[in-house]
C-alpha cells in the first residue's frame, strides 16, 4: 500500500517545512499488449503517477518502489499463466547542464520476457454425494453428466492457466451441477499444482453434488382471473422428474408465450430436506384482461398503414382469448379475428379464426376471406398448427389498368376447402436478433378447389422456407435463405389466387415491387404462380465498433413465381443496406438494383420473416 503523505521540518523552524515534491517520471513497460496493460494497471510504481497532489512521496520511497518492480511484476504475470518470466528494470536519469546526475529519474523502463505460458495438463474432477452414488449405480444420465462436466468450465486441457479463469471454472462447474438438477451443489475443495519447469498445471476439483432435486407439487401464486390447472398443465413434467434448469426455463417460457402474464418466475428452493419432492414455485403477474393498441407504420411493400388491435384474455369468463386486428394501409387492408382456448394438456390450444384481406399490386386486386378451425401447439423450438380452412378468393383488374384478369377483364372467383399443417422449427442463438443457427418453416395442405363457372378438382400445396445464420470471421455475419413453393392440381382446375405464389419485395427479391415477380395472363394482368423459387445471400458487419448495433450489408437476391417450371428464369437483384439491430428486431433499409428492370428501388422493413 502506498503511503499517503510525507512531511519534514528543519530543526528549529517555527513553521512546517514544505513537503518534498512527488517525483516526476515516465514509466515505460515493454511487453506484449495484454501483459503491458496488466502491469500499467497494477504496479505500485504505475499507481504512483495517479496520486493526487496532496499525497507526496520522497525519493527514498520512490527508489523502494522501483526496486520492488521485478518481484511485483513476476507475481502479476503468474496470474496470467507466466511462471518463468524475466523482468529487468532500467533507469534513465535526467542530467543537469554541468553533467551531474540528478536525484530524480526521468524514465523507468520495465522490460518483460514472459516466456512460454503454463498450460493445463490434467483436470481431475471428483464428484461426491448423490451424483457419485448414481454414477456407481450406472445410471445413464449421471454417467452422461460425468462425461460432460470437464467441458463445463473455462479451463480445459491445453488452455493457458490464468487465475481468473481458474476461479471462473470452479464456479461454472458448480453451476453446471445445479443446472442439471443438483440445486444444493457446492465446491468441497480444489487445488492447482504448478510445475514452472515443465510449464504445466494439474488441477483437482472435488464437488459435492448434494441430492438430486425431484419435482413435487407446482405451487402457483399471483392468479386473479386465470386457472391454476392451466399453469400446472404447462409444466411439461410429472412429479418425480429431475428439476433441471432447462425444464424450469422451458416451463417459464411456455407461460410467457401464453401472453396471459406480464411477468413469470419459476423457481425451486435449494433445501436438501425437500429434494425428494421439491415444490416448484410459480409467481405470476397477470396481464390486463382487455388491452387495445393503436399503431402507425410504413413499409416499402404496402406503404403507410394504421393498425388497431384489441385483446380480451378471458371472454365472458371462459378460458378463451379473443384477438382482433384491423390494419388499413395504402395497398393492403385486412381484418382478422382469432379465438383460441388457453393452453391445456400437451400445450395445445383450440382455435377459430376469421380473416378478410384486400391486397393491391401494380396490376390487380385480390380480395380473400378465410375461415379456419384447428389446433396449435407452441414449444420453445417448434410450433405446429393443424387446421381446416375454407377460403374464397376474388381477383380483379386494378382500376385504370389495361388488359384484364382472364376472360377479358371479368373478375375470377374461386373457393377451396382444405386440410393444412404448418410447422416451424428454430435452432437460433436469438429469436429476435439471430447471428447463428437455422430456422425452417414448412406448410402442407390438400383439398378441393371450386372455380365459379369452371371445373372442380383436388389440389395439394407445399411450401418451405429455410434460413441460415452464420458468423464469418471477425465481426462479419452471413445470412442465406431459400424459399420453395409448389401447387399440384388437374389441368383446368383453378385454385384460389390467395393460395398461389408471388415474389418480389422486402423479404423476397429486392429491387422489384411487392408481389410483382409472377406470371401474367393473356390480357397482361398479374396472377399468382403455381411454382415459386427464391434465394438470397447477405453479408453484414457493424459499420463502426463504437456503435455495434448499426450494421452495413451487401446482398444478392434471385427468384420469381411461375406457372410451370419450364418457364422459370430467376430475376436478379443486388445492392447494399443499413441495419439497426433494435430490441424489437432489425430495422432494414436497402437500396437494390433490379437487373431485369435496370432500375434502383428503396426497401425498408422491421422484423424477421421465418
Amino acid at each position: 500500500m502506498l503511503p499517503g503523505a510525507a512531511t519534514s521540518a528543519a530543526s528549529g523552524d517555527t513553521a512546517p517545512a514544505r513537503p518534498p515534491s512527488r517525483p516526476e517520471f515516465t514509466l515505460v513497460v515493454e511487453a506484449p499488449t495484454a501483459l503491458r496493460d496488466l502491469l500499467l494497471r497494477h504496479l505500485d510504481l504505475a499507481r504512483l503517477q495517479q496520486l493526487p497532489d496532496d499525497e507526496r512521496l520522497g525519493n527514498a520511497e520512490f527508489n523502494r518502489l522501483v526496486a520492488a518492480v521485478p518481484a511485483q511484476a513476476r507475481e502479476l504475470l503468474q496470474t496470467e499463466g507466466y511462471f518463468d518470466a524475466q523482468v529487468t528494470v532500467l533507469r534513465e536519469d535526467e542530467r543537469v547542464p554541468d553533467g551531474r546526475r540528478t536525484a530524480v529519474p526521468g524514465t523507468v523502463r520495465v522490460q518483460v520476457q514472459p516466456g512460454a505460458p503454463t498450460r493445463v495438463t490434467a483436470l481431475d474432477l471428483q464428484p461426491e454425494g448423490d451424483l457419485q452414488r448414481r454414477i456407481a449405480a450406472g445410471e445413464a444420465d449421471a454417467l452422461a453428466l460425468q462425461q460432460a462436466l470437464p467441458a463445463g468450465g473455462v479451463l480445459g486441457l491445453g488452455q493457458v492457466f490464468r487465475n481468473a479463469d481458474w476461479t471462473a471454472t470452479k464456479q461454472q462447474l458448480v453451476n453446471r451441477l445445479r443446472s442439471a438438477g443438483y440445486a444444493a451443489a457446492s465446491l468441497q475443495r480444489s487445488d492447482a499444482s504448478i510445475d514452472p519447469d515443465a510449464r504445466s498445471a494439474r488441477l483437482n476439483v472435488v464437488l459435492d453434488s448434494g441430492p438430486l432435486f425431484l419435482a413435487g407439487p407446482v405451487q402457483v401464486s399471483g392468479l386473479q382471473h386465470h386457472d391454476a390447472d392451466m399453469v400446472q398443465a404447462l409444466a411439461g413434467f410429472s412429479p418425480g422428474a429431475p428439476l433441471t434448469e432447462a425444464r424450469l426455463l422451458e416451463f417459464q417460457d411456455r407461460l410467457q408465450k401464453t401472453k396471459l402474464f406480464n411477468s413469470v418466475t419459476v423457481a425451486v428452493e435449494p433445501d436438501p430436506a425437500s429434494a425428494a419432492a421439491a415444490p416448484v414455485r410459480v409467481r405470476v403477474v397477470e396481464a390486463l384482461l382487455q388491452q387495445a393498441t393503436v399503431g402507425v407504420g410504413i413499409s416499402a411493400n404496402t406503404g403507410p398503414r394504421v393498425t388497431v388491435e384489441h385483446t380480451h384474455r378471458r371472454v365472458f369468463g371462459f378460458p378463451v382469448v379473443a384477438d382482433n386486428k384491423l390494419e388499413w394501409g395504402r395497398d393492403s387492408q385486412s381484418w382478422s379475428g382469432d379465438f383460441s382456448t388457453h393452453p391445456g394438456a400437451g400445450f395445445y390450444r383450440n382455435l377459430l379464426g376469421v380473416q378478410i384481406e384486400r391486397v393491391k399490386s401494380e396490376t390487380d386486386v385480390v380480395l380473400s376471406q378465410r375461415l379456419r378451425l384447428g389446433r396449435t401447439q407452441d414449444t420453445p423450438r417448434i410450433e405446429r398448427l393443424y387446421f381446416l380452412e375454407l377460403l374464397r378468393s376474388r381477383q380483379a383488374d386494378l382500376p385504370g389498368t389495361t388488359g384484364g384478369v382472364r376472360s377479358g377483364g371479368v373478375p375470377t372467383t374461386a373457393t377451396a376447402l382444405s386440410a393444412n399443417l404448418h410447422w416451424v422449427w428454430r435452432d437460433l442463438d436469438s429469436a429476435i436478433l439471430p447471428t447463428r443457427g437455422l430456422s425452417l418453416a414448412l406448410q402442407t395442405g390438400a383439398g378441393q378447389a371450386t372455380q365459379h363457372g369452371g371445373p372442380d378438382g383436388p389440389f395439394a400445396r407445399l411450401y418451405g422456407r429455410l434460413t441460415g445464420y452464420l458468423p464469418l470471421g471477425e465481426r462479419w455475419y452471413g445470412t442465406a435463405r431459400v424459399e420453395l413453393g409448389h401447387i399440384a392440381h388437374r389441368s383446368g382446375v383453378q385454385v384460389p389466387d390467395a393460395l398461389g405464389f408471388r415474389a418480389g419485395g422486402d423479404d423476397s427479391v429486392r429491387g422489384y415491387a411487392y408481389r410483382s415477380l409472377a406470371p401474367t395472363d393473356a390480357g397482361g394482368g398479374t396472377i399468382s404462380g403455381q411454382r415459386l423459387l427464391t434465394a438470397s445471400v447477405e453479408v453484414a458487419r457493424p459499420i463502426v465498433p463504437s456503435i455495434p448495433s448499426v450494421w452495413g450489408a451487401l446482398f444478392i437476391d434471385a427468384g420469381r413465381a411461375v406457372t410451370d417450371w419450364r418457364d422459370y428464369s430467376p430475376a436478379w437483384g443486388y445492392g447494399a443496406g443499413i441495419r439497426w439491430r433494435s430490441p424489437i428486431g432489425p430495422l432494414r433499409v436497402d437500396l437494390a438494383w433490379a437487373d431485369e428492370l435496370k432500375k434502383l428501388r428503396l426497401h425498408f422493413s422491421v422484423g424477421i420473416a421465418f
